[in-house]
């Protein structure tokens, strides 16, 4: 009876209709593993591919200024802060995280002043609004050979450089990281507290 049942067991193995559902299953299986992953890849190439966050610098306003010009002793009492509005848009279908930045302000190539960007996430397709009031050192700006020649003149030229960097990561599998770089001309003109157009850069890399 045990070699009757052992002989039938060895012949089901061995049925060709068997193995072939088997294979046909794996197949199956394999071909369906396959298909997902692909699906996947090209989600995450089209749909889902990482943009860069674009920053954008709305206005730039005088929030406080102090200038007074002795020529008779070569005197410069100076102090200034600016308001700038940024606004960082979120072009991804998912969130974007960003890591703790800087704003800063530039005069004729020499740092000037400085103001932190806490870290944050912005949620897909969202713009989140930022204000910051970045104060000059005014040391720095006396430091330099234009500085009275520019204040004469009436016009100081700076330039607001603003970076953001972070990560976005698509469907929990795949993470890149994205840096977005916003730099703007500005003019301030001394005679009425005023700030001119702007002219502004933007670079973006993944």
């Amino acid at each position: 009876m045990e070699i009757q049942t052992a002989s039938n067991s060895a012949a089901m193995n061995n049925d060709p209709k068997r193995l072939h559902k088997c294979r046909n299953i794996c197949f199956a299986t394999m071909g369906g593993l396959i298909f997902i992953i692909i699906l996947i890849v090209i989600l995450a190439l089209t749909v889902f591919k990482p943009k860069n966050p674009v920053v954008t610098v709305d206005s730039v306003t005088l929030a406080d200024l102090k200038f007074y010009l002795d020529t008779t002793k070569f005197q410069v009492l100076f102090n200034v802060s600016l308001d700038v509005d940024l606004s960082i848009k979120n072009s991804n279908k998912v969130g974007f995280k960003y890591a703790d930045s800087t704003a800063e302000m530039n005069y004729r190539g020499l740092k000037v002043g400085e103001v932190p960007i806490p870290a944050g996430k912005i949620s897909a397709d969202k713009t989140a609004p930022m204000n910051l009031t970045v104060t000059v050192m005014a040391d720095r700006f006396i430091s330099d050979s234009n500085f009275f020649a520019d204040v004469s003149g009436g016009e100081l030229p700076l330039e607001t450089i603003c970076e953001i960097s972070g990560k976005v990561n698509i469907l929990n599998l795949f993470k890149f990281h994205v840096v977005s770089t916003t730099s703007c001309d500005i003019i301030v003109f001394l005679s009425n507290s005023s700030v001119g157009d702007q002219n502004c850069n933007y670079n973006y890399k993944v």
